[in-house]
């Protein structure tokens, strides 16, 4: 059996160099596989991490939650991940975004994750909501610089400090990378004869009453256009020729 403080150190450096690159996350979601009798220590070092780090680093380890999960449930046998991560779904929150307006650059990040674990069954949507009313709040208030807890405007001696011009331009490199991942996921299309068919069909959304009232609106105006023939032929002489 390895060492449990040795596997504790290696996990918590992986943490804290994770980046936008998937090789990063793989690496660290691996890792902790293989050491799932160390689930609960394991679980631990990412909350702390989450609550000893800066901007950056909580959130590359929000984007890492969302791809351990993943891994852990594809590959069976490591619910105890995933179910602490249920539990415990509150602290990781208020850790990446906090209310004191420090993670105020993080919420739209806490907010994907967040929606992607309740589309991948991992949260349930009553919790996804309940989270996202004090996101919202917390958003809010941080960009007209209140507290959320009692409405009270920061002063400048008690504001979070601003994140530095070297953790401003690794966040952009790596939202750039992201971003660039993402593009290449939607053109992907995976093997198969009706592939790329069941994927159009799957992210079709379903046709509502809007659809149809765009619909009659276009019929009627082709039937106007329409209504009277073609421009062109009732510019025409009634003879056929020409003057």
């Amino acid at each position: 059996m390895a060492d449990p403080f040795e596997v504790r150190m290696r996990f918590t450096n992986q943490l804290r160099q994770l980046n936008a690159s998937v090789n990063s996350a793989q690496k660290a979601a691996q890792y902790a596989l293989r050491h799932k009798d160390l689930a609960e220590d394991l679980h631990s070092c990412i909350l702390e991490q989450l609550e000893r780090n800066g901007m950056n680093t909580r959130a590359n380890i929000m984007y890492f939650i969302e791809h351990f999960l993943d891994l852990a449930h594809r590959d069976g046998g490591h619910t105890d991940y995933i179910r602490m991560m249920q539990r415990d779904i509150i602290r990781v929150v208020d850790a990446v975004a906090p209310e004191d307006g420090s993670g105020a650059a993080n919420v739209k990040v806490t907010r994907k994750v967040l929606q992607t674990l309740q589309s991948k069954n991992f949260l349930e949507a009553q919790t996804v909501s309940q989270i996202e009313e004090v996101l919202r709040e917390r958003d809010t208030s941080a960009s007209m610089g209140t507290s959320p807890a009692n409405g009270d405007v920061v002063m400048r001696g008690n504001a979070p400090p601003k994140p530095d011009r070297r953790q401003i331009e690794q966040r952009i490199e790596e939202d750039r990378e992201r971003h660039k991942r993402l593009r290449e996921n939607i053109w992907a299309v995976p093997s198969g004869d009706y592939a790329e068919l069941d994927k159009m069909w799957e992210e079709t959304s379903d046709l509502g009453e809007d659809d149809f009232r765009l619909m009659a609106e276009e019929r009627k105006e082709w039937e106007l256009a329409n209504r009277d023939g073609c421009p062109h032929r009732r510019e025409a002489p009634s003879n056929g020729k020409a003057d």
